[in-house]
């Protein structure tokens, strides 16, 4: 088992096995310790796929402690190797990769093999509930279409959950406030979305005109069922840039989970759309390293028409960015989104007056308010 053929995080995983085990004083480095430290690894995949897979973690993190405490201990003895099971794990999971016609060895090739190939690991996890067919379908189900074809696969699985926000499941939740007086530009979104071709509205407005709230009107009536055949069971999510940007340390990282994105709303068969807002940040040319591969990776996507995006931005971004990029331009249509009139903006105050009396324990007069 060659070491450069592991991820990023198998090979943490082994450094803190190590530590694990000199710690607490055992000579060598088993399958249990490893157990042990993929359940506490931040932003690791093994707590998920296990979740999913129907597993008691709380009964596993006991039992593997229980075990370690019983395993004998060594008093100033050299640093803990690897032994004879954990080398058995690591050269089973780089036979579990390749059946699986991935290039690394990732978690949840370590995982397999401990369940498969250890009996005393796969003890651990019966006791846990976890049987190999359902490991292998959560593993499924957590990676989706994806193949570890790199040293951060795991970064990218579950790519939908970790950067975008599900709009529909928020409004289903009570989570979106009201939408009041934008029925006129919700109608016309929907519109767009329903196209066969330039299906992809962009909201172009001022900054506090109310362009997310519109979105978020749109994702109450999906979640309500109010919306055409064609938008009916249909998700919204919106992009989180944040959470996107945020630990991408090396080049092309941020590059690689949009892409992770796109791939997962584009296996979704039309299910997802995809709200950006501040849509001329990700599409900016040159505005940022990155962004324009970020635009051109967004282009085959909507051409195609796998991927329906609704955008927000301001008429001034818009003309900068978007317009001159007649690739772009013509994939998007534009919904103008103007300041709401003095009677609109009275009834959108009326209807909110409620949400935020139960909230700050008050009473808001309506005079208060005209």
């Amino acid at each position: 088992m060659r070491i450069d053929r592991l991820t990023t995080k198998s090979r943490e995983a082994i450094q803190e096995a190590q530590s694990l085990a000199a710690r607490r004083g055992h000579p060598e480095i088993l399958p249990e310790h490893l157990v042990a430290v993929l359940l506490g690894q931040e932003g690791g995949v093994a707590r998920p796929m296990l979740q999913k897979a129907g597993a008691d973690l709380d009964a596993l993190e006991r039992t593997v402690a229980e075990h370690l405490d019983k395993l004998p201990k060594l008093q100033g003895g050299s640093e803990p190797g690897l032994s004879r099971r954990t080398l058995n794990v690591l050269n089973r999971a780089e036979d579990h990769a390749k059946s699986m016609k991935d290039d690394f060895v990732s978690v949840e090739h370590l995982l397999i093999a401990m369940l498969r190939d250890d009996k005393d690991a796969a003890g651990l996890f019966e006791r846990a509930r976890v049987r190999p067919d359902a490991l292998q379908n959560a593993i499924k189900d957590v990676r989706g279409s994806q193949r570890v074809t790199d040293q951060d696969p795991e970064g990218k699985y579950q790519a939908l959950d970790k950067f975008t926000r599900d709009l529909t499941a928020a409004a289903r939740a009570g989570k979106i406030d009201p939408v009041i007086g934008r029925d006129e530009e919700i109608r016309r979104v929907m519109q767009v979305l329903s196209r066969r071709t330039k299906n992809n509205p962009v909201l172009i407005g001022e900054p506090g005109v109310g362009k997310t709230a519109i979105v978020e009107g749109i994702a109450r009536r999906m979640a309500a069922g109010d919306v055409p055949e064609s938008l009916k069971d249909k998700r919204l999510h919106a992009l989180d840039l944040g959470a996107m940007v945020a630990g991408s340390k090396y080049r092309g990282e941020f590059e690689d989970r949009l892409k992770a994105v796109l791939k997962e709303i584009e296996s979704s068969e039309g299910q997802v759309m995809l709200f950006i807002d501040e849509l001329h940040t990700l599409v900016g040319a040159g505005a940022a390293e990155g962004a324009m591969d970020a635009a051109n990776m967004l282009k085959p996507a909507l051409a195609r028409g796998e991927l329906r995006c609704i955008g927000a931005t301001t008429l001034d971004e818009y003309r900068k960015h978007i317009e001159k990029d007649a690739a772009l331009e013509r994939r998007f249509q534009p919904v103008f989104v103007g300041e709401p009139s003095v009677e609109n903006t009275i009834a959108i105050l009326r209807g909110l007056k409620e949400k935020y009396e139960v909230h700050h324990g008050v009473r808001i007069k309506d005079a208060a308010l005209v």
